[in-house]
Protein backbone atom coordinates (compact mmCIF):
# COMPACT_ATOMS: atom_id res chain seq x y z
CA UNK A 1 0.00 0.00 0.00
CA UNK A 2 1.20 3.48 -1.16
CA UNK A 3 0.72 4.64 3.03
CA UNK A 4 3.18 2.14 4.08
CA UNK A 5 6.17 3.10 1.51
CA UNK A 6 5.88 6.55 4.12
CA UNK A 7 5.98 4.90 7.19
CA UNK A 8 3.23 6.58 7.92
CA UNK A 9 -0.25 6.59 10.28
CA UNK A 10 -2.72 7.30 7.82
CA UNK A 11 -4.92 8.72 11.00
CA UNK A 12 -1.82 11.47 11.58
CA UNK A 13 -3.67 13.45 8.92
CA UNK A 14 -6.73 13.83 10.39
CA UNK A 15 -5.62 13.59 14.44
CA UNK A 16 -3.74 16.52 13.84
CA UNK A 17 -5.58 19.11 11.93
CA UNK A 18 -9.08 19.04 10.59
CA UNK A 19 -10.22 20.70 7.54
CA UNK A 20 -13.38 20.85 5.95
CA UNK A 21 -14.93 21.39 2.69
CA UNK A 22 -16.18 25.39 2.74
CA UNK A 23 -17.38 27.97 -0.19
CA UNK A 24 -13.51 28.94 -0.51
CA UNK A 25 -13.41 26.07 -2.54
CA UNK A 26 -16.28 27.26 -4.72
CA UNK A 27 -14.53 30.67 -4.81
CA UNK A 28 -11.20 28.79 -5.92
CA UNK A 29 -13.04 27.74 -8.84
CA UNK A 30 -14.17 30.98 -9.43
CA UNK A 31 -11.06 32.85 -9.29
CA UNK A 32 -9.41 30.23 -11.98
CA UNK A 33 -12.60 31.08 -13.80
CA UNK A 34 -11.65 34.62 -14.04
CA UNK A 35 -7.92 34.14 -14.52
CA UNK A 36 -9.04 31.79 -17.67
CA UNK A 37 -11.41 35.02 -18.64
CA UNK A 38 -8.88 37.15 -18.64
CA UNK A 39 -6.68 35.71 -20.47
CA UNK A 40 -8.69 34.08 -22.94
CA UNK A 41 -10.08 37.55 -23.55
CA UNK A 42 -6.66 39.15 -23.52
CA UNK A 43 -4.88 36.71 -26.15
CA UNK A 44 -7.54 35.05 -27.61
CA UNK A 45 -6.07 31.49 -26.24
CA UNK A 46 -8.85 29.93 -23.98
CA UNK A 47 -6.51 27.15 -23.52
CA UNK A 48 -3.59 29.19 -21.80
CA UNK A 49 -6.40 30.89 -19.34
CA UNK A 50 -7.65 27.64 -18.60
CA UNK A 51 -3.30 26.27 -18.02
CA UNK A 52 -3.06 29.47 -16.06
CA UNK A 53 -6.24 29.60 -13.77
CA UNK A 54 -5.92 26.16 -12.46
CA UNK A 55 -1.85 26.29 -11.97
CA UNK A 56 -2.24 28.93 -9.78
CA UNK A 57 -4.53 26.88 -7.56
CA UNK A 58 -3.13 23.58 -7.74
CA UNK A 59 0.70 25.56 -6.89
CA UNK A 60 -0.80 27.12 -4.01
CA UNK A 61 -2.75 23.76 -2.89
CA UNK A 62 0.84 22.06 -3.03
CA UNK A 63 2.55 24.81 -1.13
CA UNK A 64 0.55 24.52 1.58
CA UNK A 65 0.48 20.83 1.95
CA UNK A 66 4.39 21.25 2.22
CA UNK A 67 4.31 23.61 5.03
CA UNK A 68 1.58 21.49 6.92
CA UNK A 69 3.70 18.60 6.32
CA UNK A 70 6.87 20.68 7.58
CA UNK A 71 5.09 22.05 10.66
CA UNK A 72 3.77 19.14 11.91
CA UNK A 73 6.30 16.22 10.79
CA UNK A 74 9.38 17.77 10.51
CA UNK A 75 10.09 19.58 13.50
CA UNK A 76 9.65 23.06 11.47
CA UNK A 77 12.45 23.10 9.46
CA UNK A 78 12.23 22.59 5.61
CA UNK A 79 15.43 21.31 5.30
CA UNK A 80 14.64 18.01 7.59
CA UNK A 81 11.99 17.14 4.79
CA UNK A 82 12.63 15.15 2.18
CA UNK A 83 12.08 16.39 -1.70
CA UNK A 84 8.77 14.68 -1.62
CA UNK A 85 7.21 16.31 1.05
CA UNK A 86 4.77 17.54 -0.25
CA UNK A 87 3.29 14.62 -1.96
CA UNK A 88 3.01 13.24 1.10
CA UNK A 89 -0.21 11.56 1.83
CA UNK A 90 -0.50 13.09 5.29
CA UNK A 91 -0.18 16.66 4.43
CA UNK A 92 -3.63 16.24 2.56
CA UNK A 93 -7.20 16.70 3.56
CA UNK A 94 -10.41 16.66 2.15
CA UNK A 95 -10.43 20.77 1.67
CA UNK A 96 -6.72 21.04 0.19
CA UNK A 97 -7.96 18.02 -2.15
CA UNK A 98 -11.03 20.07 -3.37
CA UNK A 99 -9.02 23.22 -3.60
CA UNK A 100 -6.81 21.41 -5.70
CA UNK A 101 -9.28 19.54 -8.36
CA UNK A 102 -12.03 21.97 -8.28
CA UNK A 103 -10.06 24.63 -10.37
CA UNK A 104 -8.83 21.67 -12.59
CA UNK A 105 -12.49 20.49 -13.20
CA UNK A 106 -13.97 24.30 -13.67
CA UNK A 107 -12.02 25.48 -16.10
CA UNK A 108 -11.61 22.33 -17.99
CA UNK A 109 -15.68 21.89 -18.63
CA UNK A 110 -15.49 25.76 -19.29
CA UNK A 111 -12.87 25.05 -22.12
CA UNK A 112 -15.05 21.88 -23.17
CA UNK A 113 -18.35 24.27 -23.95
CA UNK A 114 -16.50 26.78 -24.92
CA UNK A 115 -14.99 25.25 -27.57
CA UNK A 116 -18.51 22.95 -28.49
CA UNK A 117 -20.45 26.26 -29.10
CA UNK A 118 -17.51 28.65 -30.75
CA UNK A 119 -15.25 25.90 -32.42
Amino acid sequence: MILDSFNINPQDCHDNYKAEPTMKNLEHSAYALLFMAIIGLLTGNWLAGACVGSAFFVGREHAQAEYRVIEHFYEGKRANMPWYGGFEPRGWDLKSILDFVLPIIATAIALIISSYFWG
